[in-house]
């Protein structure tokens, strides 16, 4: 619209002309919003109150006499308020720029001022201090012409050629120096120990791997060996117990053929042999008998007969024990035995009849001792009146 005007956001709109702004300014200001404004009559400009930058490289003495060469930027603007829009229009209104070098000028000065107080260790050391007292005193100098500083940054500091810095910073270097190479040493040591300890447990790990992989195949190896030998096995302790069974058939066959050898050769053998030694035994008493039988005339008869008829009852007793099935416990001892008693009842039967018969040869005698010699068996001849002088039945017994 014609004649209405507005300001942009960061702009301050000063109308001169017509009555006067506030405190007496030569203008008015309007900022955020819009004017109308006489083409004729008023006067319009624009104040900007954007960010404006202002850079100050100053050479400055310090308290020490060393001189520094400081970089510094200060970053600074218009006050919003009315005021300082007021002072900064009557100022820099026309040009503008000129609030840079002003601001860097203002400043330098300041600097140089308050360096000037210090040691090169606190500038370098407190370079925050410094720049808040650089602030602080051209705070109030600043506001005056309608500025407000919102940041000054120190960004270098350098002592030239004197090395002063440099000779400051070498202890903390070699001690920094120092301390990065323990502090690299260190690393390399971990590192060579972290790599032992991976080899280590590499090495372990392999050495596990190769024990477990050696006892899986011992495994499967004794599997094999074992599926491999089964059948083998299988067959020999088949085998074997075959074996075992015709060893023991054989076994039982030899002692059955023993106890057959033994009924069929070695009883017979025993008991002929101990037929034969009866046989003897019978002979020997037999001639024992007749010995005594010799020496005595009144029992010649009686002995002869007893002596007659001792062979046929020990060959009949012999008989009968070569023809019983007698268990001889005791081998050729047994059947000595055997034989014995049968001697040994042979005689006692002997003994027996002998008694029996001597018992009636007394009373037979005693009967002839008073009969006549006809009755007592004597004979007689017509020459000496005895026809003989043997008993009549002293003859062999039949």
């Amino acid at each position: 619209m014609f004649g209405y005007r507005v300001p942009a956001p960061d702009e301050a709109m000063l109308i001169s002309g017509g009555r006067r702004g506030l405190g007496g300014a030569p203008f008015r200001v309007v900022t955020g919003h819009g004017k109308f404004v006489l083409p004729v009559f008023r006067k319009t400009r624009f104040l900007t109150l954007s960010m404006c930058e202002a850079e100050v490289t100053e050479t400055c003495v310090t308290k020490q006499g060393i001189s520094l060469h400081v970089r510094a930027v200060i970053a600074f603007k218009v006050g919003n308020d009315t005021e300082s829009i007021i002072n900064a229009g009557q100022r820099f209104l026309s040009d503008q720029d000129q609030m840079s070098i002003l601001t860097g000028r203002i400043f330098a000065g300041h600097l140089r001022s308050i360096i000037g107080s210090m040691t090169v260790e606190e500038i370098v050391t407190e370079r925050q201090k410094l720049a808040a007292e650089v602030l602080d005193t051209s705070k109030l100098e600043m506001a005056k012409i309608g500025l407000i500083v919102d940041s000054l940054q120190i960004q270098s500091i350098d002592d030239g050629d004197t090395g002063y810095i440099d000779a400051m910073s070498a202890p903390h270097k070699a001690a920094i120096q120092r301390q990065a190479q323990i502090a690299q040493a260190q690393a390399t040591q971990a590192s060579v120990e972290a790599q032992q300890v991976a080899a280590r447990n590499q090495a372990e790990y392999a050495r596990q791997t190769a024990i477990v992989q050696a006892e899986y195949s011992a495994e499967v190896d004794r599997a094999q060996a074992q599926a491999a030998q089964a059948g083998p096995l299988a067959q020999a302790h088949a085998q074997q117990e075959v074996l075992a069974a015709q060893t023991e058939l054989a076994q039982r066959a030899a002692q059955l053929r023993q106890q057959q050898l033994v009924a069929e050769i070695v009883r017979p053998a025993e008991a002929e042999a101990e037929r034969i030694k009866v046989l003897a035994i019978a002979d020997a008493e037999r001639m024992k008998i007749q010995a005594e039988a010799a020496a005595s005339h009144d029992r010649v008869a009686l002995d002869r007969m007893l002596i007659d008829q001792l062979p046929l009852i020990v060959k009949e007793a012999a008989g009968g024990l070569a023809g019983a099935n007698v268990n001889v416990l005791n081998g050729a001892d047994g059947l000595g035995e055997i034989a014995a008693g049968l001697v040994a009842q042979g005689l006692t039967i002997l003994d027996s009849v002998r008694q029996n018969l001597g018992g009636q040869n007394s009373e037979n005698r005693a009967a002839k001792a008073n009969a006549p010699l006809e009755l007592q068996g004597y004979s007689r001849t017509p020459d000496n009146g005895v026809e003989g002088d043997e008993p009549k039945g002293s003859g062999s017994a039949s």
